[in-house]
């Protein structure tokens, strides 16, 4: 393995030099390789696992899991699956669970667990309704079900739409009263072209649709190009490998316009690269190491789902595709060449805003419906905005504007403000009661203007050579901490306090616990964090 660097690039952007080592965030005090993340005013930092000591972590929540649905009153058919733990220096363990009743997956039931040294107790849930169903023989066959979510996908004119597993039984908890249920995940393609996995709750007494999803998460744009840049490759005989060693193995590979499966991986005989095809797998190649490598040393994360292990990229999608997307299924990004084929989306804004969108599946899985999907949105775009500036490339300062470079709009303007999420003539400024019923893209607006607020304050500012002015919604001045507490503030709160159906009023309260966490209940930190979401109408 060797760090390379590639060609220069027409209307190029000159990138800093990544970092050597790389891995992603944060669990465990325990002895050996852990260390706590520098830069933090408290004991309630994350500290680092090896991916073993995570795997042993895992493994001991799961022990004790029986024992921990008693201690937090869970009913006798009720079990709770480990699936992540956060260990902080102060000793306190948040450890994050699914739940099952009578065997069944109880969707919306997800909950984490808080347990400080001395044993306190405390229990972030999803839902505080009491899981309970008549009984989990359905009325409705899977035949039913699967009709049903078939028709759903219709709906949406998604085409070549299958569903190949059978509904699974679940019991529905996301909303509501819980009730015995199916779920069925119908594949297609999109109108876009996108590919779609819808799944679709239905009613196992009723057949009644309760609740649609689609897994497929996308962004939109027509390519920001790295320019010269370093990249770590594998040699492999007489030839080099687009396989990043020092982030997990991460690969970038080549569809060659095709739509499935995983392509070609790049290759290269000298290890200079660029030019032709080669170009978009530059910079995706790019965009996946700044990523990791943002992850890395701002959180302590050891890849998208802090195990160590890198995802994978593809580019030249379709024909003519204008979008790009996550897929948690495949555990891979995947980006389009754009309008006729000559417009890679192979942006750096790109890449860390979708790649969030796997790490929020990896913590919180924010539904991505509703005001959680606006929150999941939102998510992308803050640490989107925050590998930016943590790429500190002097061609492309870091600024609060999403998609400023890819001209989404013709007219040279971003695609969303994060100062006052309105100026895109779509996204809201401020939480209403029916801000959940909109589009996940434009309800992300209060959440990206609360970022902007809690990082730099009300009022007018010029950062980078991009003016702001940013309103509040009560009328108030709000003074800013600075973009470096406000992320981190997010991102305990998205690791260790938001769940799957964390709306914005909870968002506030579990940035409220982290931000006492990190700094102080009586913090200038924590008062900027509840100023700021004033600012936005949630109190």
């Amino acid at each position: 393995m060797r760090r390379i660097t590639s060609t220069p690039r027409k209307n190029t952007l000159r990138a800093a030099a990544l970092i050597a080592s790389a891995a992603m965030v944060a669990v465990g005090v325990q002895t050996g390789s852990a260390t706590a993340q520098p830069d933090r005013e408290s004991g309630a930092t994350a500290v680092q696992l090896s991916a073993a000591q995570r795997t042993s972590a895992l493994r001991d929540a799961q022990d004790g899991a029986a024992a921990t649905a008693g201690k937090i009153g869970l009913g006798a058919k009720e079990k709770l699956v480990a699936r992540d733990v956060v260990k902080d220096a102060d000793g306190t363990v948040h450890t994050r669970y699914e739940r099952t009743y009578a065997g069944l997956p109880v969707l919306g039931g997800d909950l984490v667990v808080h347990v400080k040294k001395n044993g306190a107790r405390s229990v972030t849930k999803a839902t505080e309704a009491t899981i309970a169903v008549s009984g989990t023989d359905a009325r409705l066959a899977p035949a039913a079900a699967k009709k049903s979510a078939l028709a759903a996908s219709s709906a949406k004119k998604n085409a070549r739409t299958s569903a190949d597993a059978a509904p699974r039984k679940v019991i529905w908890a996301a909303t509501g009263k819980p009730v015995l249920a199916y779920e069925t995940v119908v594949k297609g393609v999109q109108q876009d072209g996108t590919p779609s996995e819808l799944h679709v709750i239905t009613d196992a007494s009723t057949g009644a649709k309760l609740f649609q999803n689609e897994a497929v998460e996308t962004g939109t744009g027509t390519s920001t190009y790295s320019g010269k840049v370093d990249l770590t490759t594998t040699k492999s005989g007489s030839t080099y490998q687009l396989t990043d060693g020092a982030r997990g193995g991460h690969k970038t590979y080549d569809l060659k316009q095709g739509t499935s499966g995983t392509g070609t991986l790049f290759t290269d005989a000298d290890d200079v690269w660029g030019g032709g095809r080669q170009t978009a797998g530059v910079d995706a190649h790019y965009g996946a190491a700044v990523t990791w490598d943002y992850y890395k040393k701002v959180h302590g994360r050891n890849g998208i789902r802090n195990d160590g292990r890198g995802a994978y990229s593809r580019a030249h999608y379709g024909n003519n595709y204008v979008n790009a997307f996550w897929q948690d299924s495949c555990f891979c990004m995947t980006y389009g060449d754009g309008s006729g084929n000559t417009h890679p989306l192979t942006a750096l804004d790109v890449a860390a805003h979708e790649m969030s969108h796997g790490v929020t599946a990896a913590t919180a899985r924010l539904i991505y419906s509703g005001e959680s999907g606006g929150l999941n949105e939102a998510t992308s775009d803050i640490f989107g905005t925050a590998a930016e500036f943590f790429a500190n490339n002097s061609s492309d300062p870091g600024d609060y504007l999403i998609g400023e470079k890819i001209n989404i709009n013709g007219n040279g303007t971003p695609l969303r403000y994060m100062d006052k999420p309105s100026k895109d003539g779509r996204s809201k400024d401020a939480w209403y009661s029916g801000l959940g019923g909109i589009d996940v893209h434009y309800s992300s607006g209060p959440a990206n203007h609360w970022f902007y607020l809690a990082s730099e304050g009300s009022g007018p500012k010029d950062i980078n050579g991009v003016h702001y002015d940013s309103p509040t919604s009560n009328g108030s001045k709000v003074t800013g901490i600075g973009r470096d507490k406000a992320e981190k503030i997010w991102y305990k709160a998205l690791t260790t306090y938001f769940t799957s159906n964390t709306n914005y009023k909870a968002a506030r309260a579990g940035t409220l616990k982290a931000a006492s966490d990190l700094y102080g209940a009586s913090s200038a930190e924590y008062k900027a964090v509840g100023a700021a979401w004033s600012g936005i109408n949630v109190n």
